[in-house]
């Protein structure tokens, strides 16, 4: 079944929201399971990491969708789904290893090598997310042109 017909910012906040919700989750888990840190300290971790990745997320995707709109081709190949994983994961990349590093007070290189093993889960959980998520709400407008004129 596919919910269609969500569009926008509705789209982009219910797909933040469930994102994050499963991400904090699984991230306090690595997270524990990487460090020597206990389950409430990596879950403030992951608490604070999703907090900057809800910022990134919104701001990335908004920009992702407008590169997508003024695109010839419709739809999301595999190419363009792992252009989005790996520009989404690189970002915040950018900005979680210097939180990390705050975190558990251990250096760049600790919080670089602990957020490259966050990142090869995430990369998966991305692209499998995205998927999922267009195949329950359908694609943005911005790609099914041939929806954009009802939807917007």
């Amino acid at each position: 079944m596919q919910l269609v017909g969500l569009q926008g910012a509705k789209r982009r906040v219910v797909y933040v929201g469930l994102y994050e919700f499963i991400a904090i989750v699984l991230s306090a888990i690595l997270l524990e399971l990487m460090s020597n840190a206990g389950a409430a300290e990596s879950l403030g971790l992951a608490v604070a990491a999703s907090a900057v990745a809800i910022i990134w997320n919104l701001i990335f995707n908004g920009l992702f969708e407008r590169w997508e709109a003024s695109r010839k081709q419709q739809g999301r190949s595999l190419g363009v789904r792992i252009l989005h994983a790996i520009g989404f994961e690189g970002g915040l990349l950018i900005f979680l290893i210097p939180l990390v590093a705050w975190w558990y007070d251990v250096s760049f290189w600790q919080a670089l090598l602990m957020d490259l093993g966050l990142l090869v889960f995430f990369l998966v959980y991305t692209f499998v997310f995205t998927w999922a998520f267009d195949r329950v709400f359908g694609l943005p407008a911005a790609v099914n042109k041939q929806y954009a004129n009802v939807c917007n």
